[in-house]
């Protein structure tokens, strides 16, 4: 038998490929009733964490937190924008930007959309032991907080 820690850093990458191809599909039918509106659900989740981490969210902003090029996340805004999920204001810092915040909408689409991570952790380890369900959950908010995947 291999030990773990040896096949840990493969399992992890085949995990990220899993859920790469697959929660896009099933989040976006279930929360917009469209596999295509994933976009407004990722739009959503990058400003609010855009602005937990400054004054004022921007086109740019989004841009860094979704690794794209600033025209897609701009078309993301857009989108996200003419949906209802986003508004558009003048930056108070460059007039030439755009400042982004969630609407009533939006917020509502991030809530729903953290009820289903949630619920979807459940799922996937309903059979596992309350200590392990408890450790492996630690150890996920652990590694996002080193590798400082909040901003």
């Amino acid at each position: 038998m291999t030990p773990p820690l040896t096949e840990a850093g493969p399992a992890l990458f085949r995990l990220v490929r899993h859920w790469s191809r697959r929660w896009t599909v099933r989040t976006s039918t279930e929360l917009t009733g469209e596999m295509r509106h994933v976009q407004h659900i990722l739009a959503v989740e990058a400003v609010d964490t855009g602005s937990e981490h400054t004054d004022e969210v921007t086109v740019a902003t989004v841009a860094h937190h979704l690794g794209l090029d600033h025209s897609g996340a701009s078309r993301m805004v857009r989108d996200a924008t003419a949906a209802g999920y986003l508004t558009r204001g003048t930056s108070g810092h460059d007039r030439r930007r755009a400042s982004l915040e969630l609407t009533d909408s939006g917020r509502d689409l991030l809530n729903a959309s953290h009820q289903w991570q949630r619920r979807t952790f459940n799922d996937l380890t309903a059979t596992w032991s309350p200590t392990d369900r408890q450790r492996f959950a630690t150890y996920l908010i652990r590694l996002t907080t080193e590798l400082d995947l909040e901003s």
